[in-house]
């Protein structure tokens, strides 16, 4: 049976590698939260596993007007799915036709290229920033973006920050960004590590959302919240758009068992704000010691930095694997690696070094 030729071309989605049966290493490659889910939220998962035999709400109805009441919106503003990439799917599908374009920066999250085919549309990649070098800044250039738009134009994808290499959107670029843009053309922003976030120049996306229409904002209880193995995401949208987002979701997508360890996760948010202070002072401890050492990574908002290391990507992905950290190669492009705990951190920093000496 032959298949779409879109999913022919597909390109291959790349989970972050796990440590081998039995290896002892530190797992930062795939962004999760480092620390263990929090005894609230276990609790909660283990009282809801208990009526497993029972299909979940298939509209998250109480995780929604949760999060609805939390950002300060009516009721049917929100759309729960399982996870923001089943959301982002969802959305395309909700309004993508047939050889629609879909603008989006490249390199950004790897399953933007995946969702846009196999929704039918056309990927249209502006490349991220350069300096005066020409080396890149991981910095997304929406000016660059904005041309791009054309009459064909459908959907712009904003990651922000950008996943893998960690710089954010301003406000002041978001908000050129949908001057320029037109009505009808969708503005989704992936603010999937919003929480990591301190630069106080970074997009208002809740503010934007108010003022905009046509933007649509895509969340997740995955890292912050630390709840990757359940797959809990979220979209805020105009009422009409949400309504068709659940239309094109998979029936009874998020699992009881997610839904009430999200609603736990909210009503824990003080616990949950200690972990991720915590997390973003040990990437401030990072990112410090790599610059001491004489690195310049891009300005990262997110909880993992990126070093771009071209062809000695490979070889550099085994030497952390070697020295006790598993990290996400890009081949040909960069390493991405997770803010972890402060053991993974030491250990990466002495394998940073030696990465910056074979440079030398």
């Amino acid at each position: 049976m032959p298949l779409r030729p879109q999913v022919d071309a597909l390109p291959p989605y790349v989970p972050g590698a796990r440590p081998g049966a039995g290896a002892a290493a530190f797992k930062l490659s795939s962004n999760e939260n480092p620390y263990p889910v929090l005894p609230s939220v276990l609790a909660a998962i283990i009282d809801a596993a208990q009526e497993a035999n029972r299909y979940p709400d298939m509209f998250a109805t109480e995780l929604t007007s949760a999060l609805e009441d939390t950002l300060g919106l009516e009721p049917g503003h929100v759309v729960a799915g399982n996870g923001s990439v089943a959301v982002l799917s969802h959305i395309l599908q909700a309004v993508v036709n047939p050889g629609d374009e879909v603008v989006y920066a490249w390199r950004s999250f790897e399953a933007y290229p995946i969702a846009v085919a196999v929704a039918g549309g056309v990927s249209v990649q502006v490349p991220l920033r350069r300096d005066e070098s020409g080396a890149s800044t991981g910095e997304l250039d929406l000016d660059a973006m904005a041309a791009a738009v054309t009459d064909r134009t459908k959907v712009v994808l904003v990651c922000s920050p950008n996943n893998p290499t960690g710089p954010v959107v301003t406000h002041a670029a978001m908000e050129r960004l949908l001057a320029a843009v037109p009505s009808d053309v969708l503005v989704v922003l992936d603010e999937a590590y919003l929480e990591f976030v301190r630069d106080p120049d970074v997009a208002d996306g809740l503010a934007l959302f108010r003022e905009h229409p046509n933007l649509v904002l895509l969340r997740t209880f995955s890292k912050a919240y630390g709840l990757a193995g359940l797959r809990v995401g979220y979209a805020v949208a105009r009422k009409r758009l949400a309504s068709g987002i659940r239309g094109t979701s998979t029936p009874f997508g998020v699992s009881h068992v997610a839904q009430r360890a999200a609603l736990a996760s909210l009503q824990a948010k003080d616990e949950l704000d200690r972990q991720v202070e915590a997390i973003v002072a040990e990437r401030t401890r990072l990112v410090e010691a790599l610059t001491a050492q004489g690195w310049r990574v891009p300005a990262t908002q997110a909880n993992f930095v990126w070093f771009d290391l071209g062809a000695r990507t490979g070889a550099c992905a085994t030497q952390a694997a070697d020295a006790g950290v598993i990290v996400r190669p890009f081949a040909g492009e960069g390493l991405r690696v997770t803010v972890g705990e402060p053991e993974a951190t030491d250990l990466l920093l002495g394998v940073a070094a030696r990465w910056l000496d074979a440079d030398a």
